[in-house]
């Protein structure tokens, strides 16, 4: 089963560049773990959510906003797929991403398939 691993950050915390992830061994021991388990089927660590703009739509006129859909203490920073068994296998991993592990958190979603 596929699932979506969304990686989110407290807002205001610690912003790390994908080089500065890639030299972290946190990060690096977690993604040589998963990918070494043939269980990663894909990601992409996100820019922050200052440089998001939001769409809406309301009749024929395109509404933006810049920054997220919502004020909230967190936000996405990152997505990682996975396929494994089960949900068990899931939580088991995101338990153990490091963004979980710093105050962040990590939300299971199941992809439709």
């Amino acid at each position: 089963m596929k699932y979506v691993l969304l990686i989110c950050t407290p807002v205001g915390g610690e912003e790390l560049s994908p080089a500065e992830i890639a030299d972290d061994p946190r990060f690096t021991a977690y993604t040589e773990e998963v990918r070494g388990r043939d269980l990663m089927r894909g990601g992409a660590r996100l820019r922050p959510a200052t440089d998001a703009t939001t769409v809406r739509v309301q009749g024929d006129e395109v509404l933006l906003t810049d920054g997220p859909f919502v004020e909230s203490k967190e936000y996405v920073a990152g997505i990682d797929i996975i396929e494994v068994a089960d949900l068990d296998e899931a939580i088991s991993l995101a338990s153990r991403h490091p963004a979980a592990l710093a105050g962040g958190s990590v939300e299971v979603r199941p992809v439709w398939e």
